[in-house]
């Protein structure tokens, strides 16, 4: 998919999306479970990945579907075991990824000890934009995120309140699989999830970003 970029577009091809669980604390507390004592993430398949204007499917295999806001970090260079103190320069921008999770399905791979592959996995789960800002236009230390449905306020959030902050997240992740240019760093979602349904309208935003919309439709 193609995304604004500084005054032209680029290409965003990730070879993965490594998603991060419970990385806030007040999430962490609504989904009933303890904060990791290490970063804990999952991957999405980039070809779960849709554009500013797209259409979330709601699969017939699921009756709930929930929404995640979280700030997406968008890596520049080829990074292997990189330390915190110089994993921001690895990076290449910032933007905003909506997780969406089939609830219901993940509930049951949890209850199984199965991966969350597909809870997580269903294309258009992983609308992304509405751009790519440069690194140096964004603190990702202290980043405010939103989201609303159909208008309405259901999460907001600062990056200054994760658990692992980014420098952390890309120095833990890089020590355990080579992080490729493009791949992408979802960094866990603030409390407030919750259903979506055939119909709503999804606005996640950032005063650093701007908003990224889209619309979400059943299946059949």
């Amino acid at each position: 998919m193609k995304i604004p970029f500084r005054d032209k577009e680029v290409e965003i091809f990730p070879t993965k999306i490594v998603a991060l669980v419970k990385n806030y604390k007040a999430h962490a507390q609504e989904m009933g479970g303890e904060v990791p004592a290490e970063p804990s993430f999952f991957l999405k398949p980039p070809s779960s990945l849709l554009p500013l204007g797209g259409t979330v499917i709601l699969p017939a295999t699921s009756q709930r579907v929930d929404y995640e806001v979280e700030l997406a970090v968008v890596m520049g260079k080829r990074a292997r075991k990189v330390s915190r103190e110089e994993a921001l320069d690895f990076v290449l921008g910032y933007s905003l990824l909506l997780d969406v999770t089939a609830r219901d399905l993940q509930a049951r791979a949890m209850k199984e000890k199965l991966p969350w592959t597909i809870s997580k996995g269903f294309d258009t789960f992983a609308p992304f934009g509405p751009c790519l800002v440069p690194k140096e236009e964004i603190d990702p230390l202290n980043c405010e995120i939103w989201l609303k449905v159909n208008g309405e306020l259901k999460q907001r959030g600062n990056t200054s309140d994760l658990v692992f902050s980014v420098p952390e997240l890309i120095s833990y992740i890089s020590g355990i699989m080579t992080l490729e240019p493009m791949d992408i760093i979802a960094t866990g979602t603030p409390s407030g999830v919750g259903p979506l349904k055939d119909g709503d309208v999804v606005e996640a935003g950032s005063p650093s970003i701007g908003v990224l919309k889209v619309k979400v439709k059943r299946e059949g």
